[in-house]
């Protein structure tokens, strides 16, 4: 059916002109009144131009890799990025300028920053600061500790004390031929198959670095079945070790103590939660993540926050939603 028209309803009657009144003697009348030029508006901002691009990969060698992404990015507006604590070593191969790094904001900006186009990241428990150029590429591995000796021909503990190595310090020059030769590639399925076939010769060559006592492989496995929710008494127990010389063993291939690896352990359990909430689109609920993740309380959760990423929750999501959303951090893939 066709809408009903409206009744039509009486116009009202138009009001009388208002009466003349004299203009008082001495006084000039009033002209014509004149419309005031309007007032120049300001241009709208030119709309900033970003581009992501984030590529991940299922290594191939061994469980000695954890995860491998290549990154591609392009944002005109600078940004400080940080690169939070985790149970994994980190090894960056950039694809573009070097990657300017520090322990501190003052130090990633300042004029000693680290700067290096191959990182060696060990195990540690605060953030390292990355300054984020305009446009940056590059791959990121996340490589389990126990697997340093093989694939950077040292133990991850060896590592400790510094935030991030120049990679060839660590690697040799050869790592710098394969990071040229990554530069030349143009797919990601190529330059991820030519960094594992390059890891692997390594891991295939590797004598000389020794191997990691079975105790301390087994403390690991346990520590990982319980998502650092163990205690040290009952580590201790299953591998048969005094706690004293467990801590040693462990600290001496790791660099951290196993209650350090545990809690590394359970707030990445943590953030992979917070992640999924936001990948999700929904906000996070940040006591039900300490319940299932093994906090004692929100506020426990909280506190790791704050040291591992030096921030609140909230700011460090406000930080990374873009990120979150583009899939850097692998949807809260764990």
């Amino acid at each position: 059916m066709g809408k009903v028209l409206a009744e039509a309803r009486p116009t009202p009657l138009e009001k009388p002109l208002a009466e003349a009144r004299p203009t008082p003697p001495g006084k000039p009348r009033p002209g014509p009144r004149r419309e005031s030029p309007a007032e120049p508006q300001p241009e709208a901002p030119e709309p900033i131009l970003e581009d992501m691009e984030f590529v991940r990969a299922a290594p191939r060698l061994d469980g000695m890799v954890i995860s491998a992404t290549g990154y591609r990015t392009a944002d005109p507006r600078p940004a400080l990025h940080r690169g939070l604590p985790s149970p994994y070593l980190t090894l960056i191969f950039s694809l573009d300028g070097p990657i300017t790094t520090g322990a501190t904001p003052a130090q990633a900006t300042g004029a000693d920053a680290i700067r290096t186009d191959i990182v060696v990241g060990g195990l540690h428990q605060s953030p390292a600061y990355v300054v984020q150029a305009e446009h940056e590429a590059g791959i990121q591995l996340a490589v389990h500790p126990l697997a340093a000796r093989p694939l950077l021909g040292l133990p991850a503990g060896a590592l400790t004390g510094q935030l991030v190595i120049a990679g060839t310090d660590v690697l040799g020059a050869p790592a710098a031929e394969i990071r040229e030769r990554l530069c030349e590639l143009n797919r990601w399925e190529d330059r991820f198959a030519l960094l594992t076939g390059y890891l692997r010769q390594r891991a295939a060559d590797a004598r000389a670095a020794g191997s990691v006592r079975p105790e301390v492989t087994e403390a690991w496995a346990w520590l990982a079945r319980h998502r650092g929710a163990g205690t040290l008494g009952g580590l201790s127990r299953h591998v048969v070790l005094s706690e004293r010389r467990l801590t040693a063993l462990f600290r001496a291939e790791t660099g951290l103590s196993p209650k350090q690896a545990a809690r590394l352990m359970r707030f990445q359990h943590a953030k992979a939660a917070v992640v999924r909430a936001v990948a999700a689109g929904g906000p996070p609920d940040l006591a039900r993540v300490a319940a299932d993740t093994g906090y004692y309380d929100h506020s426990h959760l909280v506190r790791d926050f704050h040291q591992y990423t030096e921030a609140s929750p909230t700011r460090w999501l406000a930080e990374e939603c873009r990120n979150i959303q583009a899939g850097a951090h692998g949807g809260g893939e764990e």
